[in-house]
């Protein structure tokens, strides 16, 4: 395990990157937000956790994905109701958008509750079904308790983090390639303690926006009392050029998009332990006892937080060929663990930051 801490680049973190106006192309909001996504239906066997990710049908009728009807607003979440025996899984969810969506989209996740607690592991996520040909971008992730989340990009050799106007100071590795310190990726802790926990739905929640643009790979969030005004449940396109400055950035100059990333399916799940939020050196961090002896065996209440809340995801667009549609897929070469040792620097940003 490489133990590397935070680095401070020479940011630039007063002009905005450059942006561009794109226009809507989906919206996953309401009653008709499961639609067009698809279930994983199977044990975690990409980062080992200690989960059953279960099928459309299975989470419809145990209620681990659905539309509560006083918010309207999409439920995704680990079961708290049930006892697990010893060397058994607890079931949770992991979805993945029937499309992907090509350089030159936006995405949108408004979220009220994110999940968080002892041996949890929530992503919101893309990838290419080419991994790691086509590239991985993490919007968010998190576990346990850590009092921040993270964002990064896994990619072929060849990309890496240069010369970024982004907020954060919080770098934690620059290199993206997916061969290198045990697939960590170029990792940025957001800098903000309402970005993940309780502190975030304590906050009212927040909104994320990626922007995967030919120029680079932009990510912001803004906790719910800076949302700007022109983001919201009706809105029908997004001028990034009027967001300030991302939290992370990751410019084409060191990073071509067209050669290290292809369209992406959007992803969100819940999994538990595992490679990262079990390893023990990060589960000491900011929990006591044993990640599956304790947590998943132990109480169902322990994953009463483990839930997302979400408000809307849009999708936008600058026309042409942004969608990818299910029909002209390409098949998937490769599923890739996320982010499987990025643990090593995450405990030293958590130390670092605390």
């Amino acid at each position: 395990m490489l133990a590397l801490g935070l680095v401070i680049l020479g940011l630039n973190i007063v002009a905005p990157v450059a942006g561009a106006s794109y226009g809507i192309v989906k919206d996953f909001a309401g009653s008709s937000f499961f639609d067009d996504w698809d279930f994983f239906g199977s044990f975690d066997n990409l980062t080992n956790g200690d989960v059953n990710f279960v099928s459309a049908s299975q989470a419809q009728s145990s209620r681990l994905a659905f539309v509560d009807s006083s918010t309207n607003h999409a439920i995704v979440k680990v079961d708290n109701t049930s006892m697990v025996p010893f060397n058994e899984k607890r079931n949770t969810v992991r979805i993945s958008t029937k499309d992907r969506y090509a350089v030159g989209s936006v995405w949108v996740a408004d979220m009220v509750h994110v999940p968080f607690g002892c041996s949890v592991w929530p992503a919101w996520w893309s990838q290419s079904p080419n991994w790691p040909t086509g590239g991985e971008i993490d919007t968010f992730e998190a576990v346990n308790l850590a009092p921040r989340s993270q964002m990064g990009l896994h990619t072929l050799q060849g990309c890496t983090q240069q010369n970024p106007t982004q907020s954060s100071t919080l770098i934690n590795s620059t290199d993206c390639n997916h061969d290198v310190n045990n697939n960590q990726g170029c990792i940025v802790t957001t800098p903000s303690t309402a970005s993940y926990g309780q502190a975030f739905s304590a906050a009212g929640g927040g909104v994320w926006v990626t922007e995967y643009a030919e120029t680079g790979i932009s990510v912001w969030f803004f906790e719910r009392s800076n949302v700007p005004s022109s983001i919201s449940g009706t809105m029908s396109s997004i001028d990034t050029s009027t967001l300030g400055t991302p939290v992370a950035n990751w410019p084409s100059g060191g990073c071509n998009m067209n050669q290290f990333f292809e369209a992406q399916h959007l992803i969100l799940d819940i999994t538990l332990c595992g490679d990262f939020a079990g390893a023990a050196a990060v589960f000491s961090q900011t929990c006591s006892g044993v990640c599956y002896n304790d947590y998943v065996i132990g109480s169902p209440s322990n994953y009463d937080n483990a839930y997302f809340d979400i408000n809307f995801i849009k999708i936008f667009g600058t026309g042409g060929n942004t969608v990818i549609s299910q029909n002209n897929a390409a098949p998937a070469l490769s599923i890739r663990p996320m982010a499987v040792a990025f643990f090593a620097t995450f405990v030293l940003a958590i130390r670092s930051v605390l």
